[in-house]
């Protein structure tokens, strides 16, 4: 003779209030990352990048673009350092038409922090 069991799980729940836990605290503060506001403009075959740091701390960016046609070199502009309250432009063109373009950050730690 054979005797199968069978055991279904099941969830019950009793009178008593879970407590929910606070969220761990960080032993560490990790210090701010100041990153430059950039917008991008593409007019044709032209991309150009407007950049404004509102943050104590220099950041050094770049303006990268991907060019659409295979035959055509991508372009990366040099690093630009952008100190605090400084303005940049930096512009970049394609042969033809410009598939993507985007910004690099390498933000620098601001004195004290």
């Amino acid at each position: 003779m054979t005797v199968l069991l069978w055991a279904t799980p099941t969830a019950s729940r009793t009178g008593s209030r879970q407590e929910q836990q606070s969220p761990r605290q960080h032993t560490r503060e990790q210090p701010p990352d100041y990153r430059a506001d950039c917008g991008t403009v593409i007019d044709g075959s032209k991309a150009t990048a407007y950049c404004h740091n509102p943050y104590p701390a220099t950041d050094r960016i770049r303006l990268h673009v991907e060019c659409a046609r295979w035959w055509d070199v991508d372009a990366d502009s040099a690093p630009v350092e952008l100190h605090p309250a400084g303005y940049a432009e930096l512009t970049q063109r394609c042969w033809k038409e410009i598939r993507a373009v985007w910004i690099s950050h390498q933000p620098q730690r601001a004195a004290g922090t």
